[in-house]
């Protein structure tokens, strides 16, 4: 594996519905299609739906996990990274990302986005978290339409 290979992570809720998980599981696909790396908080929902579809491609999937026990990872993750450290990991799941592809999620979620957008690294929202700021539309979160869209926006943005 070369330094040019592209991770790219995708985030969401750890409960999905069966149309959020098909998102996903698409974008995953897209994700292997195009070489990329996906990288993910390793459990369930969105991010199980992901590396699913990655695995099926061929994609190589990484899931940096929250708790201590490697075997709690969704069984498409094939580098379980395991931290204890709770939510906190969503912080090295963004950091270890070119680019974050948001797919709907809760508060947990909007966390990565934050962090991500923090540190500079594009967020593209497929079906996901708008912001506003003083009743301003703020446009960071970078819409797209469909999963091949936005792994296409993602690899796009990648410095």
């Amino acid at each position: 594996m070369s330094n040019k290979q592209n991770f790219i992570a995708v985030i969401g809720g750890s409960e999905c519905s069966p149309k959020e998980a098909k998102l996903a599981e698409e974008v995953g696909r897209e994700l292997a299609r195009q070489g990329a790396i996906l990288v993910c908080g390793g459990m369930g929902g969105v991010m199980a739906a992901a590396c699913k579809g990655a695995s099926s491609q061929g994609g190589l999937t990484i899931g940096i996990l929250p708790g201590n026990n490697r075997q709690q990872a969704n069984p498409h993750v094939q580098i379980p990274i395991v931290t204890g450290l709770g939510e906190a990991r969503n912080i090295i799941v963004v950091k270890s990302a070119q680019a974050v592809i948001a797919i709907s999620g809760k508060y947990g979620t909007l966390s990565e986005i934050a962090h991500a957008l923090r540190s500079g690294i594009p967020v593209i929202g497929l079906n996901t978290w708008s912001l506003s700021q003083n009743d301003k539309p703020d446009n960071s979160v970078i819409p797209a339409q469909n999963p091949a869209e936005a792994v296409n926006k993602a690899l796009s943005l990648i410095k």
